[in-house]
């Protein structure tokens, strides 16, 4: 049975794995919180329909990488659920238009002329964000109402219960997350944030997409394809 909330739903797979967090305090307060924002007449992103679509793209058991964001994007059409996507149609923002320079530098690939990462996210890559909303114009307008902790669940999960992911923590926020991953059982890449502020202190020539590849090629799990 997929969760249900508020007509938001999950697919099995995750629902099921994350069944103690929807039932947890903290939850029902972070539930409570949107429905009031909502009220208030505040316009929160992503559209219900897409908070979990990170989780729906990518199956637990198919993710081979995680790419962890901070919050969704703040500006209109942007949010798609995806961490660092946008939809198709929808200009290329600066953080990923840095990584898209990255890929080109590190395994010689074509810039793309949209901001759509969905082709990744159907090959097992999970583009989390450590908060799922966001309201219209104010970035990180709901960070410390609950989210973090149920992104934290989801990266205990798949460390504890699955091997050989790569996880790309970019940026200090991203980072933090990693106290949850053990370095034996899985591949841990960090960088500075790919956003113009930081990019060129290390993030552009960190070569993180061809060492994922030979990672996940050494365990038997398929590279993934990084052209869009």
């Amino acid at each position: 049975m997929n969760h249900n909330t508020a007509n938001i739903r999950l697919i099995a797979p995750w629902a099921d794995a994350l069944a103690d967090q929807f039932n947890a305090p903290y939850m029902q307060s972070l539930k409570s919180y949107l429905r009031e924002r909502k009220q208030a007449g505040a316009t929160i992103l992503p559209a219900g329909s897409q908070y979990f679509a990170a989780l729906d793209a990518a199956p637990p058991q198919s993710v081979k990488v995680v790419i962890l964001g901070q919050d969704p994007y703040h500006g209109p059409n942007q949010a798609h659920g995806l961490s660092f996507s946008v939809p198709e149609g929808v200009a290329v923002p600066p953080s990923l238009r840095n990584i898209y320079k990255e890929l080109q530098r590190d395994l010689g690939i074509e810039v793309p002329e949209h901001g759509c990462l969905i082709p990744w996210a159907q090959q097992g890559v999970l583009l989390l964000n450590c908060v799922l909303t966001v309201e219209l114009g104010q970035a990180a307008a709901h960070a410390g109402k609950g989210w973090e902790q149920f992104t934290d669940a989801i990266i205990k999960h798949l460390a504890t219960n699955h091997e050989h992911i790569v996880f790309m923590l970019w940026g200090k926020y991203a980072q933090k997350k990693g106290q949850w991953i053990a370095r034996d059982r899985h591949l841990v890449l960090q960088s500075v944030h790919p956003s113009p502020l930081s990019a060129h202190r290390g993030f552009i020539g960190c070569g993180h997409f061809s060492a994922a590849n030979r990672y996940l090629a050494s365990h038997q799990r398929g590279e993934i394809d990084w052209r869009l």
